[in-house]
């Protein structure tokens, strides 16, 4: 027996997002970018309140200063319009307001707009907030945002999302249902990879989001959160996690996902903090690790980190 749960409205096609009649009593939550790039001008809500000031790897702080700042306005629902980021935030700013939640992301690697998750830091480190109140009421995912995404955008969240089904295939939480969705997240995300078609990517990470937010995603994400924290975004370093991760686990995806990361050819990284400082913070992350395939030892973790930390040529090595 399996439970399966989502946002009861999702909204799906090119324009979307422009032709739906947003209500107009809200609080749109969005970064610095959204005006230079005519987003509220596209969904058609220029007179609402805004909050435009979420950063990358937001903090739990970020909420609370936006909890503050509107607790006396009147309005009915949360825009969130962005980017996994932005999305996290403004998920958990209505969850705590308990207001309407419309999302509507701009990038397509997270799927957020689709799961009951919010990544927050606290105290400068990442932890993922889970609960059916988080989720959404209307997800609207319009490809039309595609356009203009910068390559590196692109990239970071294209790998974002093969990261996420293939480890949710994997997970020990997985299902038929949700292995359906993440395999074949998978392969459109693949072909719009390789052939770049880049509009694919928004279907791709719509099915991402609704398989691996009904089942988990596990080591790769476990390890690469302490390459976050120091300021690596998450997709790059997941581009390097996953891959030793999927090695570690036998995965059926890892040549596939192997060959994705050398096609989109991302820049190596590194660690400021020693392995085993790492290893330590990494083995409490019992969420991702409890679901893993495989069970790790802290030696094993210190051993992945040094293959990922050795350079970007490892991905032509193993």
């Amino acid at each position: 027996m399996f439970t399966i749960k989502q946002p009861s409205t999702i909204i799906f096609g090119k324009h979307s997002a422009r032709d739906y009649k947003i209500p107009k009593d809200s609080l749109i939550v969005t970064s610095s970018g959204a005006k230079s790039r005519n987003w509220l001008e596209y969904i058609g809500l220029t007179d609402s309140y805004v909050y435009d000031n979420v950063e990358s790897n937001p903090s739990i702080d970020t909420t609370e200063k936006i909890i503050s700042e509107f607790s006396n306005s009147n309005f009915s629902n949360v825009i969130g319009i962005g980017g996994g980021s932005v999305l996290d935030v403004a998920k958990f700013v209505g969850y705590k307001m308990k207001k309407i939640k419309i999302m509507i992301p701009t990038t397509f690697g997270s799927g957020s707009e689709v799961t009951r998750i919010a990544v927050l830091k606290i105290n400068g480190k990442k932890q993922s907030f889970h609960n059916d109140d988080i989720f959404a009421d209307i997800a609207i995912v319009d490809p039309y945002f595609i356009h203009g995404t910068s390559n590196i955008i692109i990239k970071n969240s294209a790998i974002d999302a093969c990261a996420q089904c293939t480890e949710g295939y994997d997970s020990k939480t997985s299902n038929s249902y949700t292995k359906f969705l993440c395999q074949k997240a998978f392969d459109i995300l693949e072909n719009a990879i390789l052939n770049e078609e880049y509009e694919d990517l928004a279907y791709g990470s719509l099915c991402a989001g609704l398989g691996f937010g009904n089942t988990s995603t596990t080591l790769g994400h476990a390890l690469s959160y302490v390459f976050s924290n120091e300021g690596i975004s998450h997709g790059h370093a997941l581009a390097f996690t996953t891959t030793v991760a999927h090695r570690f686990n036998d995965s059926a995806f890892y040549n596939r996902y192997k060959n994705l990361v050398r096609k989109l050819n991302f820049e190596e990284i590194n660690l400021k903090q020693n392995l085993e400082n790492a290893a330590n913070l990494i083995l409490l992350d019992r969420k991702h690790l409890d679901n893993n395939p495989k069970e790790i030892s802290k030696s094993e973790i210190i051993k992945l980190l040094g293959i990922i930390c050795a350079g970007k040529s490892f991905i032509d090595s193993i």
